[in-house]
């Protein structure tokens, strides 16, 4: 097993850890109680950011084709549910911000990185989970609106080097956005309490980068989102 893996297992069993509550008597309910019953929901997890980049060119003046790679992200994540019936409920994933590397492409593909950022997305979703409420395995759909803020963006010596050399650091403003997630998954109910939870999810995103020597940069980011999650109905 490598590294990385070892790494997912252990979040994995700390989620577990944390989102194991204490025994409750109101969790041992009769067959007339119905599992939507408790509202409130809380996962916890682990979060995957997989942008599919595809870079304009940096305007001049700069190398031609001069372009620009976004780096994969994971961080811990979760989120919290209110179910409204059923079917019907509205979501708010939460998590530690995304620390993307920004990487040299194009005309400049082998610098390696050339600055990081990080990544706070906020979404609100609206889902719909098929099937019964007690069945094990609940498909979900879901729709929301997003806001991508990017924030502690920095270049590094590398930009520095390529774009502005012997003069001042090179910084760095990405653009924030407003945009929509389309989101699918999938809950395997473990008891009416317990759940297991896992998602894929994508947010159409072009945004432009304008760097302090004046040139600017647009990039689809597009990313594609995945989670795995452990949770708990309250």
């Amino acid at each position: 097993m490598n590294r990385s893996n070892k790494t997912f297992g252990a979040l994995l069993a700390c989620c577990l850890g944390l989102l194991l509550p204490p025994t409750d008597s109101r969790a041992d309910s009769g067959p007339d109680h119905a599992w939507w019953s408790g509202k409130l929901s809380a996962r916890l997890g682990v979060n995957a950011a997989l942008p599919q980049v595809d870079s304009g060119d940096l305007s001049a003046p700069s190398p031609s084709g001069t372009k620009v790679d976004i780096s994969n992200a994971y961080a811990l994540g979760g989120g919290v549910n209110w179910t409204l019936d059923p079917h019907w409920s509205l979501d708010l994933p939460l998590g530690i911000p995304f620390k993307a590397r920004i990487r040299g492409d194009g005309a400049i593909a082998g610098v390696g990185d050339i600055g990081e950022t990080r990544v706070v997305p906020v979404t609100g979703f609206v889902q719909y989970r098929f099937l019964d409420e007690k069945a094990t395995v609940r498909p979900m759909l879901g729709m929301g609106l997003t806001y991508v803020n990017f924030v502690r963006e920095k270049g590094n010596g590398t930009l520095t080097a390529l774009l502005n050399p012997g003069g001042a650091p090179v910084t760095l403003k990405i653009e924030d956005k407003f945009t929509f997630t389309a989101q699918a998954g999938a809950t395997y109910n473990v008891n009416e309490r317990m759940f297991v939870e896992a998602m894929v999810a994508f947010t159409p995103l072009k945004t432009r980068t304008t760097l302090s020597t004046g040139q600017t940069i647009d990039v689809r980011l597009n990313p594609v989102t995945a989670g795995v999650y452990v949770g708990y109905r309250y």
